[in-house]
């Protein structure tokens, strides 16, 4: 893998493992020569994990709607910095730069991300892997909707398991590289 795309909040969260989590992953990534592809601000987690990258000696892409560029929240020092119009053309150039993706913790644009990528995937539009990062159980909750939507019949259990699912970004790097996507439904 090549190039990964990180969803993360624009917060930092009350817990400081999370930024913690965040640089950790930004200096994995750089010491093993994947690119951060992510959206493009100096806040929260996103600045978290962008900085520890850069101060490894990572490539860090990011990628910002014009009207967060406006209020000041993009980040100055990054290898690349894409302005486009609008999130949507921010998802779509992302998942255009990435290989995988990655959920840290964060809010509902974390989860939006999140929706998009693996609704692509399940839909065949990509073959590419995703993760969660469930640092102190942040996505317990999901995982559990996750299997609510698998009991009431409205999931295939295969779909559910394509979520990486690891509570440390070393581990998560490692089930990213490892992943195998499911044979199409009919194959």
């Amino acid at each position: 893998m090549e190039s990964l795309a990180v969803f993360c909040g624009s917060k930092a969260g009350k817990d400081p493992r999370f930024s913690d989590a965040a640089k950790a992953l930004g200096t994995l990534l750089a010491e093993r020569g994947i690119t951060l592809v992510y959206g493009g601000g100096h806040v929260g987690l996103m600045g978290a994990v962008a900085d520890a990258a850069l101060s490894a000696g990572g490539r860090v892409i990011g990628v910002i709607p014009q009207a967060l560029m406006d209020r000041e929240v993009g980040h100055k020092g990054l290898t690349e910095l894409h302005v486009v119009r609008d999130m949507h053309e921010r998802k779509a150039l992302m998942a255009q730069l990435a290989q995988g993706f990655v959920a840290l913790p964060g809010g509902a644009g974390t989860l939006e991300e999140l929706a998009e990528a693996w609704t692509w995937a399940m839909l065949g539009y990509h073959h590419k892997p995703l993760g969660l990062l469930n640092l102190a159980g942040f996505y317990d909750a999901l995982l559990a909707q996750g299997r609510h939507f698998v009991d009431q019949g409205f999931l295939e259990p295969r779909y559910l398991e394509m979520l990486q699912v690891e509570a440390e970004p070393g581990a998560l790097l490692d089930a990213l590289a490892a992943y195998r996507p499911p044979a199409p439904k009919w194959a």
